[in-house]
């Protein structure tokens, strides 16, 4: 189905995946395969997002792990649940397990082919301002530390992380710090390392939602791995570029010239890296894709290569009859998110009493159906009139915020997946932690893909 204008809709039909057999389709019929490929520990596992793309693809999550220490009523563990019915799941903060297994109890978490985790990204939000915006030694950015200390521990063999693209450059003060202090951990501890800041609009998804993936292999010790070299590694061969295709303007120079020389070199402990790492830096070294190996980092900026159907807002709307009441705008509230969505050009007064020039740009009002949609955030539920919530014009002329079905669909989830006893409010809030499930089931695939074909020469007696 092409991209139409909103009048040439079928609001009724819903297209969750742009292409293969749909996550919903395989959990609603129990279709969910056997997990032959690996086994899987997924941390901060939120209401599921991971799961669902993974063992679409053929993986097998043993162990889980959600805790919400905001809040008493542990919504999203309880969603998770509701789901889910094999594997252990753990509704404790994470640190506790971690303790535990330094007290010397190493089954708290079992053995494991794949470790996951969206990891909690507040710190680098693009929702917070740059003073607010603590990075790796924030409240929630210190739960790298519980990764680590995790691979430290078990040595999967692969890894796969997502967070906000704003990792990348955090904190606004050292540039690149956070993501240095990853990389060089990661590296340390053996890891083959690739990344790439994904779009999922771009990749025929109905909403533009941007983060960074990051994809681990673990290389046995006093090997190299099996590759290219770093650059055929990012624009071909690795997993994010075989599973999400990309373009790079020196695509074909680079490849002719193999293993090129690195951006840049990490280097010291990363307690150092913490203290020295992008002082008088404006801009992050790192860039929307990129390769390390031994501490030397290769990263070039590179776009999608996609080709296939590409859905938009209107191809995950109810129809209206479908929708409660409380979802629709009185129109005596219009002129308020009209406000809000419009340019602005204000002075305010800071608490210090220095007067300064507010400027805002304008968001689209309403939001336009034949596009991807903006990206979904937390605060999305409620009547409340925002700048940052979506809200459209119905075939029928009438505005309306989206449903807690609507965002579902945004991100790929069966439709009411988190319709589990929470209020929509954070049922939107939910989403607006999600990841798009489609995407984690692409690359979920190939790293199956890659992993039976390491079992099946594994099993192959040598000559």
């Amino acid at each position: 189905m092409g991209v139409l204008g909103s009048a040439g809709r079928d609001h009724s039909r819903v297209i969750p995946f742009p292409r293969g057999p749909s996550t919903e389709d395989r959990v609603r019929q129990g279709l969910r395969p056997s997990g032959s490929t690996g086994k899987v520990v997924e941390l901060f596992a939120g209401v599921g997002g991971f799961r669902l793309g993974l063992e679409a693809a053929g993986w097998d999550v043993i162990w889980a792990n959600q805790w919400e220490p905001s809040t008493k009523t542990q919504h999203a563990f309880d969603c998770y649940v509701s789901h889910f019915d094999s594997g252990i799941h753990v509704n404790e903060d994470i640190k506790v397990v971690l303790d535990q297994i330094a007290a010397g109890d190493r089954e708290q978490i079992p053995d494991h082919d794949l470790l996951v985790g969206g990891f909690p990204c507040q710190d680098y939000s693009v929702a917070k301002t740059l003073n607010q915006a603590h990075g790796i030694e924030g409240k929630k950015g210190v739960l790298w530390w519980s990764i680590h200390q995790i691979l430290a521990e078990k040595k999967p063999r692969l890894v796969f992380l997502e967070n906000v693209d704003r990792l990348l450059k955090s904190p606004a003060t050292q540039r690149g710090r956070d993501f240095a202090i990853i990389l060089a951990c990661l590296s340390d501890l053996g890891y083959l390392v690739e990344w790439r800041v994904v779009n999922a609009a771009d990749y025929g998804f109905p909403q533009r939602r941007r983060r960074v993936f990051i994809v681990a292999r673990r290389v046995p010790e006093e090997e190299e791995p099996a590759w290219d070299g770093p650059i055929p590694w990012l624009l071909e061969d690795g997993a994010l570029a075989s599973s999400l295709p990309i373009r790079a303007d020196d695509a074909s120079v680079v490849r002719l010239k193999g293993a090129s020389v690195p951006t840049l070199e990490l280097t010291g402990h990363p307690a150092q890296i913490t203290q020295e790492f992008g002082w008088g830096q404006a801009t992050t070294p790192f860039r929307a894709g990129g390769v390390m190996w031994d501490r030397k980092v290769w990263t070039r900026d590179v776009k999608a290569r996609f080709d296939g159907q590409r859905l938009v807002l209107a191809d995950v709307l109810q129809s209206d009859d479908g929708v409660p009441t409380d979802f629709f705008v009185p129109e005596e509230k219009l002129t308020q998110w009209r406000y809000l969505k419009g340019a602005k050009n204000v002075e305010r007064v800071a608490k210090n009493g220095h007067r300064y020039e507010y400027n805002e740009g304008a968001i689209a009002f309403p939001d336009p159906l034949d596009h991807p949609s903006r990206t979904v955030l937390t605060g999305e539920g409620g009547a409340t009139p925002s700048r940052f919530k979506h809200i459209i014009r119905t075939p029928h002329g009438r505005f309306r915020r989206l449903t807690p079905i609507e965002l579902e669909r945004l991100n790929g989830f069966p439709d009411d997946w988190t319709h589990t006893g929470m209020p929509d409010g954070r049922r939107a809030f939910m989403m607006g932690n999600a990841l798009v499930v489609g995407l984690v089931e692409q690359v979920g695939a190939y790293l199956a893909q890659e992993s039976q074909e390491v079992r099946r020469l594994a099993a192959v007696p040598s000559a």
